[in-house]
């Protein structure tokens, strides 16, 4: 089978050399084409299932949500196993599927199986997908550096400005803010004014729960003239929950003012974030999406934070303290010049070995067809251009070239032969 491949190659030596330009011509799109990405993503096909329920131990996490959760879980097509983690207020379950699955059909089976468990779980209580991300979908951190604004307007900045702007760049999974004082309105009860008025503590959170509420009315004509009656109740300062009646005595209103001291404040904080030891800072995580490429993304996110910059406070600006996209240009420059000192000193020894320009020419130019069509099989096995994939080529080139050297040796010797055979019957 080998020796007619051979015959009708240089049989047909045209036809050979135009296969070969369109391979190569092939390879150069589609090495514009793979995705780039400094390191392999070997993290398992994973679908998380996060649910929150604050204020709750570990363990009564573990029986009414993690538990629940594992068994009802189990049994999707095409699963592996499903691991369940419990912690103070959260529960983590991480749904392993076969690794040929498709995620978002995978991320489809798991949310229709959450739609039939939400009655074995307490009351109150939504579990919920995580990012469709990978284990080293981290592309870039970021941190605002803001020297004149509080973590607490830096926070807000963050969440209800900077975080919603970068999650429109393609290829963003979620921006997952970290750092600051998370605002929030917070009430402190005096429980001996509590026994004074007779109240209880469920009463003055159901008079906040009612009192923060819009209720629309009805359509009635006057005059000819249509209006629409609505109530505007949502609270939007601390005078308006100061405001709020919980009770009456004697027929005169008892606000919550009367038995507490509501103000603006943070949410409690499990922990901080430090930067280089020069105090707190507030930022954000890049996840990106699942099979996207880390380069396209990162450059993506750094175009966008050149627009967002423009409407910041005076004096915030973004400080990027972790950035895939620097440590994919090292790599794969770091491979790239790699691969063509390898491919100049081959070229180089071959010449000098074999000392005959067309031999050498011939095995010359397979380097770069191979590499081009090594190419062309990476995006077919969606396999991304990273030190591993590059570094294989760069080490499969020794092989390529061996191989051109022994069959070019070999097609000389038998010529050499065959002339002298020639040259015995003159």
């Amino acid at each position: 089978m080998v020796h007619r491949i051979i015959d009708w190659s240089l049989r047909n030596r045209f036809i050979v050399l135009i296969l070969s330009l369109g391979l190569f011509v092939w390879g150069v799109f589609a090495v514009k084409k793979n995705p780039i990405d400094a390191i392999p993503d070997l993290s398992e096909n994973q679908v998380i299932v996060f649910t929150e329920w604050m204020g709750r131990s570990p363990q009564l996490i573990e029986d009414q949500i993690t538990y629940p959760l594992v068994t009802n879980l189990q049994g999707l097509p095409q699963i592996k196993y499903v691991r369940g983690s419990s912690m103070f207020g959260m529960s983590f379950i991480y749904v392993i599927f076969e690794d040929d699955v498709d995620i978002y059909w995978a991320r489809e089976r798991v949310l229709e199986r959450l739609s039939t468990v939400g009655n074995t779980l307490p009351d109150g209580v939504t579990p919920g997908l995580g990012p469709d991300g990978t284990g080293v979908g981290h592309v870039l951190w970021y941190t605002l550096e803001a020297p004149n604004i509080d973590l607490g307007e830096q926070r807000a900045i963050q969440d209800w400005y900077v975080k919603f702007a970068l999650q429109n760049v393609p290829g963003v999974s979620e921006i997952a803010s970290f750092g600051g004082f998370q605002k929030q309105y917070q009430v402190t009860i005096d429980p001996n004014k509590l026994l004074y008025y007779k109240l209880s503590a469920a009463q003055v959170i159901n008079a906040i729960r009612a009192n923060n509420n819009e209720s629309g009315g009805r359509k009635f004509e006057m005059s000819d003239v249509g209006y629409i009656i609505k109530t505007n109740g949502y609270l939007q300062s601390v005078k308006d929950i100061e405001r709020i009646p919980i009770g009456n005595q004697q027929g005169n209103p008892i606000y919550l003012s009367d038995v507490g001291v509501v103000q603006m404040t943070g949410e409690a904080r499990l922990g901080i974030f430090d930067q280089d030891g020069e105090g707190e800072r507030v930022g954000g995580i890049v996840v990106m999406r699942y099979g996207e490429n880390a380069a396209v993304v990162t450059e993506g996110i750094k175009e966008k934070m050149k627009e967002v910059a423009k409407g910041l406070p005076e004096g915030v600006k973004f400080d990027i303290i972790y950035d895939r996209g620097e440590l994919i240009q090292e790599s794969v420059d770091s491979i790239k010049h790699t691969l063509i000192e390898e491919m100049a000193v081959v070229s180089l020894v071959v010449i000098l070995f074999l000392f005959h320009w067309r031999s050498a020419l011939s095995i010359i130019i397979q380097i770069p067809i191979t590499i081009a069509i090594s190419f062309i099989l990476l995006n077919a096995f969606d396999i991304s251009s990273n030190i591993m994939s590059l570094t294989g080529i760069a080490l499969a080139i020794g092989v390529i070239v061996d191989n051109g050297i022994i069959m070019s040796e070999n097609a000389y010797k038998h010529l050499a032969e065959e002339y002298a055979m020639k040259n015995k019957k003159r």
